[in-house]
């Protein structure tokens, strides 16, 4: 499996197979490039120790597809423990982790809670909304703006 990080997604301006209308004047012109994100970094908030006391912090989370959300109901482990799925799923899409040769569901399970509630938060929502961005207003100005929540570190806005 490639893995990209924003590949392009672009339908071919030129190809009308007649069952759906040709929407290139809708637009204004021929069909636009799409940015499709599937990976995204973030920061753990406390940060994996490694057995060599090895703090590690930034990491990229994938995308996930179906297959890894079928896999983990395979799992010997999460068919006795059904809360074992959001470790299995986590050591699934975690594509890197510090300077981690793999991030595994062993990895996962030994994280501090903390960690792996803002993993699961964050796996929400890159999975479920398609992004990491969400409004924001002051509650001292109401001023209204957006905020990227997996760019910067915890507490930066």
């Amino acid at each position: 499996m490639q893995r990209t990080h924003g590949a392009a997604v672009f339908a071919d301006p030129d190809v009308n197979d007649g069952q759906q209308p040709d929407r290139r004047a809708d637009r204004g012109g021929p069909a636009e490039r799409q940015e499709l994100r599937t990976e995204f970094s973030f920061v753990l908030p406390r940060g994996y120790v490694d057995q060599d006391g090895t703090v590690h912090k930034d990491g990229v989370m994938r995308l996930a597809t179906a297959r890894d959300e079928l896999l983990p109901l395979y799992d010997a482990r999460v068919q006795e423990n059904s809360a074992y799925t959001t470790v299995v799923l986590l050591g699934r899409v975690i594509t890197s982790l510090g300077t981690l040769a793999a991030v595994t569901s062993a990895v996962v399970e030994n994280m501090f809670a903390s960690d792996v509630a803002f993993l699961q938060d964050f796996y929400r929502r890159i999975n479920a909304e398609g992004h990491t961005r969400i409004a924001v207003t002051c509650p001292e100005c109401s001023h209204r703006f957006t905020a990227d929540l997996a760019g910067g570190r915890l507490g930066e806005s």
